[in-house]
């Protein structure tokens, strides 16, 4: 039995499976999501591609490690799925990070601003997670910078061999390079933010905070 959990091109999780299944193998590509906090309390979401049958076999260990387990189809389905993941959290970072720094320069009291947004429309796993993260300067890793940067441009390889067009996908790559520039490559990806605000001049580890005197 295989199982691989990384993430990596779907191409390779079927070829891994071909090459597997002579020799009487059994290979599973399986990614997750869920960062630092999901994988301590054993809430990754896992994403699974290969064969049911195998899939079903191995529950005792999805349901050790996950809550949300879901058999994606074949063999790179897995893969393809966390693709997906990922363009949803690329573009979706730049918003919680551009929202913030549009709060902190109107002059809102930040939490206070996450207490009424939060909850509606707008929210999402990355704003309720790392909305307080960013706003307390606290950009240790849930999910490394430098990583983020390689699922990308995993995602674009495979958006152009499906001849697709994603531009979101495409600024948050280079903004993201714009951070590991910037020493920020072993960081989470989160600290999108320290890049954000200097590009608008902002020091954002040392800004004011609300209520500050001077």
């Amino acid at each position: 039995m295989l199982v691989d959990m990384t993430t990596s091109e779907p191409s390779l999780a079927v070829e891994i499976y071909n090459a597997a299944k002579p020799k009487g193998i059994r290979s599973i590509d399986a990614p997750v999501s869920g960062g630092d906090v999901g994988a301590r309390e054993a809430r990754l979401s896992i994403m699974i591609g290969g064969d049911k049958d195998v899939s079903e076999a191995l529950s005792p260990c999805w349901n050790a490690m996950g809550k949300t387990i879901v058999h994606q189809g074949g063999p790179g389905a897995g893969q393809h799925t966390k693709m997906v993941n990922q363009v949803l959290i690329a573009t979706n970072m730049i918003g919680v990070c551009e929202a913030l720094l549009y709060g902190y320069k109107a002059g809102l009291d930040l939490p206070t601003v996450l207490k009424s947004v939060g909850s509606g429309a707008a929210g999402s796993w990355s704003l309720t997670n790392l909305g307080p993260r960013i706003m307390d300067n606290n950009f240790d890793p849930g999910f490394f910078v430098e990583h983020f940067i390689k699922d990308m441009g995993i995602a674009l390889d495979e958006a152009k061999r499906m001849g697709l067009c994603l531009p979101g996908l495409a600024l948050s790559h280079q903004l993201y390079l714009a951070v590991k520039g910037r020493g920020h490559g072993r960081d989470g990806t989160h600290s999108l933010e320290l890049a954000l605000a200097d590009m608008s001049g902002i020091d954002w580890r040392n800004r004011k905070q609300h209520g500050d005197k001077g």
